[in-house]
């Protein structure tokens, strides 16, 4: 179905135009790598076999939202990303972003004490929802490492 294309790990996110910085300055950096890597694969299939379907468009659409939630939350909770990286194959993809803190995401009460809906906390829940496993590692320098699996076939 989708075509396989690995990216390399990266300290840093190229944008054209900007100089290198250390890891993404925000999440459309990274939204940009995943898209970067899902024009990668189809070049080097020679044909359009990672999107132009709906059910492979989705899945891009769930890889970029994920990427993006995982890359807000290690830049609000996490001491901000030190590394970022997106692998595909013909299943799934691969998004791994790691940060300075070990403390472990948790979802947050969404109704405050008078019963309103709070803003913030639904991108924990929006990653488990969408990805098909996830794996939280710490890391030897300190910080953790969460990789999320998102599958390229319809749920």
């Amino acid at each position: 179905m989708c075509g396989e294309h690995r990216t390399h790990p990266i300290d840093t996110v190229t944008v054209p135009g900007r100089p290198r910085s250390p890891g993404p300055r925000s999440p459309a950096e990274v939204r940009e790598a995943v898209r970067h890597a899902f024009e990668g694969a189809r070049r080097s299939r020679r044909r359009d076999t990672v999107a132009g379907d709906e059910a492979c468009d989705e899945a891009v659409g769930d890889a970029l939202l994920v990427a993006s939630e995982l890359t807000t939350n290690a830049m609000l909770h996490g001491g901000g990303v030190t590394q970022f990286e997106v692998t595909l194959d013909d299943w799934d993809v691969r998004l791994s972003v790691s940060d300075r803190s070990q403390e472990l995401p948790t979802s947050a009460r969404h109704i405050d004490e008078r019963g309103f809906m709070r803003a913030g906390g639904h991108g924990w829940p929006i990653v488990c929802h969408l990805a098909r496993d996830i794996t939280i590692s710490e890391l030897d320098a300190g910080g953790k490492r969460i990789t999320a699996v998102v599958p390229l076939s319809p749920r």
